[in-house]
């Protein structure tokens, strides 16, 4: 039986988008995410190799992270799909704590217990 695929949110999609049209790796997502880019506008970054003063986008993003971050990569890299099963999870868990909280606030103004 085929495993299920987890649901992508919305927010995230155009990343998945933008690592298959533009050849990055789960790495280069997330440096690219970190630095606040824009996964509709990397077609402008990118070297259509007609432009010969632009780095190749994998290195432009890698450039601008070490830049900034002082470091060549992140400490712990997460696909995107992660990411979504990650953000999923917590927002479960957030529920279910609230649904607890709820409970125990409920049992408490209770006259009967």
């Amino acid at each position: 039986m085929a495993k299920k695929q987890p649901r992508i949110p919305a927010n995230l999609q155009p990343w998945i988008d933008a690592r298959r049209k533009f050849h990055l790796s789960h790495e280069h997502v997330q440096m690219a995410r970190e630095l606040g880019m824009n996964p509709k506008k990397l077609g402008k970054l990118d070297n259509h190799d007609q432009e010969p003063w632009k780095l190749p986008l994998r290195e432009f993003i890698g450039k601008l992270y070490s830049k900034r971050f002082g470091k060549g990569r992140p400490d712990a890299v997460r696909s995107i799909e992660e990411t979504a099963v990650a953000e999923q999870a917590k927002k479960h868990a957030k529920k279910a704590t609230r649904d607890g909280t709820r409970r125990m606030v409920d049992q408490r103004d209770d006259p009967t217990l």
